[in-house]
């Protein structure tokens, strides 16, 4: 490599060709051209004519410089010249590709990728084998081989970075195994994030088998870390966390539903000397509880995603009370406890319970009293029905009263306490939580004591209904489903009067638990869960890998993220539980002092570019035009043959011989027919409705690529039609959307719709209402209004929902649903006993808006979302288009039954 700057060459040595090119200005110099041949006319010659130009005996001047400026590109072309070239490969033995490939590297992949390609570049040219090396987790132990640059360019190229953290330890160990020389030359692309000793001992192995480059990012461009926020905040807050101090660009965050439509958005900056930096991000509860995911804009990378499940999400809590808020005495109030260890997670309510059960909640909470009036007990029973969850603490107030119906298990009047008759020497410890009960799996901490209770009643289905018991066995705990919900009594009060179960942890986490049945969460327990979504190195949900492990949630928070267990969604469809990728990772920071011999660099470089295929091309040009001049000084160039020498030119440029001009449009009065059948065009209505015609424009061109692709239907741009002015009868189908703004339809337009559905054509009327279509009123009311007054005097057959046999269900696809942007609208034809027009119907009326669905952009993409499907609700509605112009072109032929025997005995032969 010989560089000069930001200027280089690959193979220098070709440069030797200049000195060639003085005895070739010599030798085109002497050379005279060849001799121009002219037809001897004897009769001109008797006429005394005498030919004007003469040959020249000498090659002309410019000629020769064009010459040279070829063999000069060639020379320079074949020595490989560079522009922004890399340093020369250091060494004569292979080189060594160290890359990081962990979630950490997805910040500046497409920098690394091309920085590897470059270096991958020069060994090919050095003629040099490659070893490559990746760091990220769970690697697979296999030897390290040497390879074909080839092949080393292959592999970067399918290379993506991991969900999960780097282990350079277990990399250094499987380099340590390359029996390489000491003259090997040693790139590290790495992520810049530093994890101490590991990164030392990579870099020390490294040294001992050549120099070492270490390729970095910019401290501005390392990788970030987000993570959920405190617990205690009001809003839904995100932690974000940097590896480098200084000042930092703007942190933007957006928040998306499942269903990938944002709900939110802030951003935040750091201060100069911090790395941490928490933003909240303020919104209601009912939209907060939509969030599905939270990630940094312009950062594509697993750790810059955090994933948000049932269990994060807070929900609303009502707690029934009639106190005020600021009571002169908290610490002896039934609500104080409860208020503060529901707050990290659940947004509370406070009132009656008449109050609070008119707004949403998913768990209400009744401390010592009764439920109120007897409408307020109806209230609750109903709420319970519908799914709800009810948790009753006791106190002094339910140990003596009786006929309480709004309770899990019957009651025994008094209660239970130190120094009563039913009393317990010292306070009583919680026993271990059985399987079957929502709090299984939580750690009972020895000093959580209840000096007082109330005593259930011994029944045949108490065991059942206890969900937490003492150590001498007594319920603590029990509950009874109602309907869809649940009703818990916890036996003991929601203060310190009667135990410190308030004081504990526990009761935070067995309150979160309650509030997750309220959420409709099953398995609110600790479980193993099955993978379901896993991310990938982008912050990208895909299906789970095939070593991916089932989760035991009871571990998670000490599981180390890996290949087994990845970042992602555990459970199923239904219920799952999020495994994020920030709680698990240590504190970020950038490489700290490098070890002696170690020189760095950074990804932020001009690209290497390569000159030699526009230099070698610009040649090959200049070489065909000189063939062309050589052509023309010898006279052998007539009009045929110069337009001939001009094609080929041409076609060297690279722009091929000029389209012929489109034809100009056709004008005058019968410019709407030419233009209506020189193809096969379907048509819309305008409506006088910019939006709305637009939208049947483009979906009308999304459902003609459609039909180009998969059917032998060719269609043409379409045309709009107004059925005021112009002829219908040239177009098989016509799209007619139904809007507020269409007038009536003049005589003159009904008579020629009349005529356009008696001759064979069909209509497409679709309300777009996303209504209920009935019989005889096509759409919701309003619309079945406007759509009877618009097509008035317009003679429209007795219509029938779609049957399931008719040929519309299977004209070329199968089907038996008609989705568009909407579904749950019906579809209607003219009965099949009509076999006018070929049996097919002149009307077709619904209200799913399949224009919408059908719409795409300038580049033909879908412009329009289609609910709730999906994409796979806009290929059925793809579908149905395409069997609506089927059947409009080609009839009933499919329920002609005729040719089934004949058909059924080819399949037999």
């Amino acid at each position: 490599m010989l560089g000069l700057g930001a200027f280089g060459f690959a193979a220098p040595w070709l440069l030797a060709g200049f000195a060639v090119l003085p005895v070739l200005w010599w030798l085109i110099r002497v050379t005279p051209p060849a001799p121009t041949i002219v037809k001897f006319p004897a009769i001109r010659l008797l006429m005394g004519l005498k030919p004007a130009d003469e040959a020249p005996a000498k090659t002309p001047l410019w000629l020769i410089l064009l010459r040279l400026v070829i063999a000069a590109l060639l020379i320079v072309g074949l020595a490989h010249p560079l522009l922004n070239p890399t340093a020369t490969l250091p060494g004569s033995g292979p080189v060594i590709l160290v890359v990081d490939d962990g979630w950490t590297a997805a910040a500046n992949w497409a920098e690394l990728q091309r920085r590897a390609g470059e270096i991958i570049d020069q060994a090919d040219r050095a003629d040099r084998r490659v070893v490559l090396v990746t760091t990220a987790a769970g690697q697979a132990v296999e030897p390290v081989t040497l390879l074909r640059a080839a092949d080393a360019r292959g592999r970067i190229a399918g290379l993506t970075p991991k969900p999960w953290p780097v282990d350079r330890m277990a990399a250094a160990g499987r380099i340590g195994t390359l029996a390489a020389p000491g003259d090997a030359t040693v790139f590290y692309l790495a992520d810049g994030i530093d994890d101490k000793a590991a990164v030392t001992k990579l870099l020390e192995t490294l040294r001992g088998l050549g120099q070492v480059r270490l390729v970095v990012p910019d401290t501005q461009h390392l990788a970030r870390l987000i993570e959920p926020g405190p617990a205690e905040a009001k809003d839904l807050t995100v932690r974000v966390e940097r590896a480098a101090l200084g000042e930092a660009p703007t942190v933007r965050l957006r928040a998306t539903g499942e269903d990938g439509r944002q709900i939110s958005e802030a951003e935040g900056h750091f201060a100069a000397d911090r790395n941490i930096l928490d933003i909240p991000l303020p919104m209601p509860s009912e939209l907060r509880n939509r969030v599905g995911r939270i990630e940094i804009e312009g950062e594509a990378s697993a750790g810059a995603t955090v994933l948000v499940d049932e269990q994060s999400r807070r929900r609303p809590v009502g707690i029934a009370t009639d106190r005020p808020a600021d009571s002169n005495q908290p610490l002896l109030s039934d609500t104080y406890y409860l208020e503060r260890a529901l707050t990290p997670f659940a947004e509370l309510r406070r009132g009656s319970v008449a109050d609070l059960l008119d707004r949403s909640l998913t768990l209400l909470v009744l401390p010592d009293g009764d439920a109120g009036p007897p409408e307020e007990g109806q209230a609750l029973r109903r709420w319970l029905d519908g799914g709800g969850v009810l948790l009753r603490f006791a106190g002094p107030a339910m140990a003596q009263r009786e006929n309480d119906d709004l309770l899990p298990v019957m009651l025994r009047r008094g209660g239970r306490t130190i120094g009563g008759a039913m009393s317990w020497e010292k306070p009583a410890h919680l026993a271990e939580f059985p399987a079957g009960s929502p709090f299984a799996g939580l750690a009972v901490p020895p000093d959580v004591t209840v000096d007082r209770q109330v005593l259930a009643e011994p029944s045949v289905d108490l065991a059942a209904r206890t969900w937490a018991r003492l150590s001498d066995g007594t319920p603590l705990v029990t509950a009874q489903q109602r309907g869809k919900g649940w009703l818990v009594l916890i036996h003991t009060s929601a203060n310190t009067g009667w135990s410190n179960l308030a004081l504990s942890g526990l009761f935070v986490d067995m309150l979160r638990r309650l509030v997750l049945l309220g959420q409709g969460v099953e398995g609110t327990g600790d479980a193993v869960l099955p993978p379901w979504q896993v991310l990938d190195g982008f912050g990208r949900l895909t299906p789970p890998l095939a070593t991916a492990q089932p989760l035991n949630t009871a571990e998670a928070a000490k599981l180390a993220l890996g290949p087994t267990h990845p970042p992602g969604f555990y459970g199923t469809e239904a219920t799952h539980r999020a495994l994020n990728l920030g709680p698990s990772v240590p504190s970020l920071a950038a490489f700290g002092p490098l070890p002696v011999g170690v020189a760095a660099e950074s990804y932020a470089r001009a690209p290497e570019i390569d000159l030699r295929p526009g230099l070698l091309g610009a040649a090959l040009l200049l070489g065909l035009i000189d063939i062309v001049i050589g052509y023309g000084l010898r006279g052998l160039l007539r009009p045929r043959r110069a337009g001939l020498a001009s094609l080929f030119v041409a076609l060297a440029l690279g722009v091929g011989p000029a389209h012929a001009a489109p034809s100009p449009a056709a004008t005058g009065p019968d410019a709407f027919t030419i233009e209506a059948t020189s193809e096969l065009r379907l048509a819309y209505v305008t409506t006088g409705d910019a939006e709305a015609d637009g939208i049947s424009r483009s979906g009308l061109v999304g459902l003609g690529n459609i039909l180009n692709r998969r059917t032998a239907v060719e269609t043409g741009d379409p045309m709009a039609v107004d059925v005021e002015a112009d002829e219908l009868i040239f177009f098989p189908l016509i799209y007619w959307p139904i809007t507020g703004t269409q007038k009536p339809l003049s005589p003159t337009a009904a008579e020629r719709v009349n005529r356009y559905l008696a001759t064979g054509g069909t209509i497409l009327f679709d309300t777009r209402d996303h209504g209920t279509s009935l019989p005889g009123a096509y759409g919701a009311a309003d619309t079945a209004q406007r759509l009877q007054t618009l097509l008035a005097g317009v003679k429209i057959p007795p219509l029938v929902s779609v049957p399931p046999d008719h040929v519309l269900t299977k004209s070329f696809y199968l089907m038996q649903d008609f989705p568009g942007r909407w579904i749950g609208g019906a579809l209607w034809v003219e009965p099949v006993e009509d076999r006018t027009n070929d049996g097919v119907s002149t009307v077709v009326v619904g209200s799913n808006d399949w224009a919408g669905a059908w719409a795409v952009d300038a580049q033909g993409f879908p412009s329009l979302p289609v609910v709730p499907g999906g994409e796979l609700q806009r290929e059925q509605a793809y579908r149905f288009g395409v069997n609506l112009v089927m059947y409009a072109l080609t009839g009933n032929y499919k329920a002609d039954q005729v040719h089934v025997p004949a058909i059924l005995e080819r399949l037999g032969q």
